[in-house]
This record gives C-alpha cells, structure tokens and sequence, in this order.
C-alpha cells in the first residue's frame, strides 16, 4: 500500500471528463437528467479541493451535500419543478437497502464513498423547503450533519468492509465504515468500477457511459421522517475532487422500498404499485393453481443493431423502475417480418399479483427510449398451468 498525498492535487484538466452520480433511490441529480436539464448528470464536482487522504476536510461550499453542476448552473440544494418536492421511495427504520450509483467511464478516478442521513429535521428542511435558497453556511451545517449521520459499511451483517489499498495505516483514510473502491493501479478491474466489474453501459452517463456500484446500507433504527435526504459522498483518490448527490426519502412505519421516481431519459413518468402475494392453493383439477406461474413478456420493436430491449416495472423482478437493473429480452426469434423480443420470469409470479410495465429500447450509447404512456398493467391470473404459464406484451406504443 502506498500514501497517495503526491496524487490528491494533480492538474483539474481531467475535470472535463464525466464522473458519477446516485441512481438509486433517484437522486435529484439523475431527475434533472431524465428532465433534460442537465446534460452532464455524472459532473456534479466540487473542486479543487484536498479530497485525500483526509475525507472530512474538505469544506463543501455551495456544492451543498446535494451538489451543485457548474456545467450546468443547476443547485441540487433545493427543490425544482422535477425534484425535492416529494419523496421518490419510502423506506422503514432499521431496513437494509440497496443502493447504488453510476461511475463514468472516462472519470473513475479510485476513492472511497459513503451514503449519509442527517437526522436533525430542522438542518434538512433548509434543503426541501421551495423557493428557500440555503446559504454557504446552511449547506456547510447540513453536511456536518450528514457527516455525523455516516451509514456505515459495517453496519450491514456479512458485508465485506474493507480498506482502501491506496491508503496506509495510520492515514485518516484508514476507515472501513466508508465503502472503497479498488487500487487505482492494480489492473483493468480496479477503482469503483472493480466493485461491481459491471459491463460498460450498465448505467446512463451523457460522456463515455458508465458502470454501477452497488452496495448496501441500513437506515438508522428509531429514527423517522416524512420527508428526508439520503446524500452519496464520493472522494476521488486521483483528482482533488469531490462528488455528492442526494435523494428525496421517507422513512415511516414498514416502508414500501419501491422508488416511484421519474425513470426515463424521456421524462417517462410510472408509479411504482407492488402487491406481493403468496398463494398456495392445491385442487384436484388439471388447471390446478400454480404457486408460480410463469410470465412471458412479448416485445414487437423494430431495433437496430447495438440496440437492447429491456422491460421495466413495478415489482422487484422488473427492476422497479431502474433500467439500469431492469432484464433484457432475447431477440433470437428477431426477424424483419416478425421483430419479437422475448422474456420469460421463472419460476414465475404470485398468483393474484399485480404490476405495471413498459419496454424501453437501451441504444449503444446507453440512451433510453421508453414507449408512451399510459403504463402497461398486467394481473397474473389466479389459476395457472405451471408448465404453459401465459404470455403477455404486445406491439411498441
């Protein structure tokens, strides 16, 4: 392992390139995206800033612990039109979740990140309060908050925590509640890309696309919120920058955990309505109903070459929204008389249960094309051959 104080401040000419952002839950960075606001959603970057070896130094100015896109003039700090004003997932207290966020291709710069939330609700209103515009001091109070607020690595059972290999003992890096990414020179699988060794165009950026890192945190026993802010702090090992983001939560009662956010670079709007049900019914007829009944999800699109379909929806087996974890179809019956993609769940779905869904075309580039609204809605049937299952999709709308 090595000390990297001669790499923290290197020349910012790499600043142009793109870097990374939260995706799950939604932050407001990804909706200002998906709203076509912000054309560089993985450049929200405070800089130049001593971001290593010490990872609380540095003050966070008017980035806020919600970031602020000088490329794009756009303060993520308070709500807008497309973001802040409501909560995009609710989870409940002492849940362990999943989240994740988007490394960019030409920007992963190693480090370590960490997910925080701030649970003084009289520092985190300064951030959800419409048309208040929190000062340098409010944004610099509310990070110290959040700070305090650290979802530690170690709090999930069976998680690997470890340190970061381009740290030294004794460093103040030298901690395993945050999360790190890989060395930054020990191969191709390295930095925060090597945490999840995602295939490139796993996730959305706008410069060179991006890889996901994923990981998983517990929300704090005890504490509730109508309305609150999980914020991801990720400090560059190689460059002097800083990236945050946030996302709009609650935090009440048994959660429900599906993001109902805006999911699409098209501004395609879905609400995420997840009914689990279980049943276990045993007749003697030979329809007898199945404790899973096998769906299949028929896509006719006319696709290019490089283009994937992929379908998205409300239930955990969908994505729940998130393309970036949304299943591909197959295109192996694809011809030019009959351009079918092909999915199918199995073992299946819960007799009974209900969800909604689109397909969405994911270009090379990672683009996303979704088809129109209204949602697709589909109810499995509570009677199902096991063996036959049903069909379901359809034409492109």
């Amino acid at each position: 392992m090595k000390s990297s104080t001669a790499l923290s401040i290197l020349s910012y000419a790499s600043s142009v390139y793109g870097h990374g952002y939260l995706i799950t839950p939604s932050s407001r960075t990804r909706l200002g995206a998906e709203a076509d606001l912000d054309t560089c959603p993985e450049c929200t970057i405070l800089e130049p800033v001593s971001a290593w070896p010490d990872l609380e130094a540095a003050p966070v100015g008017r980035s806020g612990p919600c970031g602020y896109n000088a490329r794009v003039s756009i303060d993520y700090n308070y709500p807008a039109d497309n973001w802040g004003n409501d909560p995009v997932v609710t989870y409940a207290p002492g849940q362990t979740i999943d989240v994740q966020w988007c490394v960019d291709h030409n920007g992963d710069h190693g480090g370590m990140f960490s997910y925080r939330i701030c649970q003084d609700q009289s520092i985190v209103d300064k951030l959800l309060t419409p048309g208040y515009e929190p000062t340098e001091d409010e944004k610099q109070a509310a990070e110290d908050c959040f700070e305090e607020g650290l979802l530690a690595c170690t709090d999930v059972d069976g998680q690997a925590c470890d340190y970061s290999d381009n740290c030294s003992e004794g460093e103040a890096c030298w901690r395993n509640d945050w999360f790190t990414c890989h060395g930054f020179e020990a191969g191709d699988d390295t930095r925060c890309k090597g945490v999840d060794s995602a295939e490139y165009g796993s996730c959305f950026t706008t410069i060179s696309g991006g890889y996901t890192v994923s990981k998983k945190v517990k929300i704090p026993e005890g504490f509730e919120s109508e309305h609150t802010l999980l914020s991801l702090r990720w400090n560059s090992f190689q460059t002097g920058q800083i990236y945050l983001t946030c996302a709009d939560i609650a935090v009440v009662g048994d959660g429900s955990g599906g993001d109902t956010s805006s999911s699409s670079t098209t501004s395609a709007t879905a609400t995420a309505t997840e009914t689990a049900t279980e049943t276990e019914t045993e007749t003697e007829t030979a329809t007898a109903t199945a404790t899973a009944c096998p769906i299949t999800l028929n896509a006719l699109v006319e696709t290019v070459y490089g283009d994937t379909v992929k379908v998205a929806g409300s239930i955990d087996e969908l994505g729940s929204w998130d393309t970036s974890s949304a299943p591909a179809l197959d295109a192996s019956g694809y011809t030019s008389d009959n351009p079918l993609w092909t999915l199918t769940l199995s073992p299946g779905l819960a007799p009974g249960e209900s969800f909604e869904y689109k397909f969405i075309v994911v270009d090379s580039d990672g683009g996303v094309s979704w088809e129109a609204d209204p949602n697709r809605e589909y109810t499995v049937p509570t009677t199902c051959d096991a063996e036959d299952g049903v069909e379901v999709g359809g034409e492109w709308q």
